[in-house]
């Protein structure tokens, strides 16, 4: 027999349930998992408790979409979830009913909303790191190589230091040597004794 799970979520300990929990009720839930958590975190047990429990052919009814996903991504990924393995989905404030095809209809643009976002959120992107490389901006991390190090590590490796202890003396990583200093690739390589 199919099972109707509620789960309702507030952001704050300031906040009530209340209203959530008593049109869950009216709505036929015959259990109701709850979070208090802001939108932005992801670690929401009750909603974890409530996914476990649905099964195919089960209903998951949420007062408001806005309490099931953190993000637009996030909630078109849980639906998603719901959809592949055969759970319904109803939300009471936005009429939103997968048992229906207007309700289908819902969730499949919400997922065109989704994806149309991202795909703005990646030319913006694109956009702003073509702009920054017109304006010469050096993009990436910065390199911790600086001609002084250079100079330095010509030195040490020209008196005989080892490339480990190049890099200790200089405070940066044995690759960071090898990549920068090119230190001869023939020479046995060296290693401090071990105290």
């Amino acid at each position: 027999m199919a099972t109707t799970i509620g789960y309702a979520r507030v952001s704050t300990t300031s906040q009530h349930l209340d209203m959530q929990l008593d049109a869950l009720t009216a709505s036929g839930c015959t259990r109701i998992h709850t979070d208090t958590a802001s939108g932005a975190l992801s670690a929401r047990p009750g909603l974890d408790q409530a996914l476990a429990e649905l099964n195919k052919g089960d209903t998951l009814v949420v007062w408001r979409l806005d309490r099931l996903g953190r993000s637009l991504p996030h909630l078109v990924a849980t639906i998603d979830n719901l959809t592949r393995r055969g759970v319904n989905l109803k939300s009471l404030h936005e009429a939103i009913d997968t048992t229906t095809p207007t309700g289908r209809l819902m969730v499949h643009l919400i997922a065109s909303l989704a994806e149309f976002e991202r795909e703005l959120t990646i030319e913006r992107t694109i956009a702003g790191l073509e702009a920054a490389r017109a304006r010469g901006a050096s993009l990436g991390r910065p390199t911790v190589w600086t001609p002084q190090r250079a100079e330095a590590a010509r030195a040490l490796l020209a008196a005989g230091a080892t490339v480990t202890q190049v890099a200790q003396a200089l405070n940066v990583s044995r690759a960071t040597v090898y990549r920068h200093a090119n230190p001869p690739k023939t020479a046995p390589i060296r290693t401090c004794p071990r105290r």
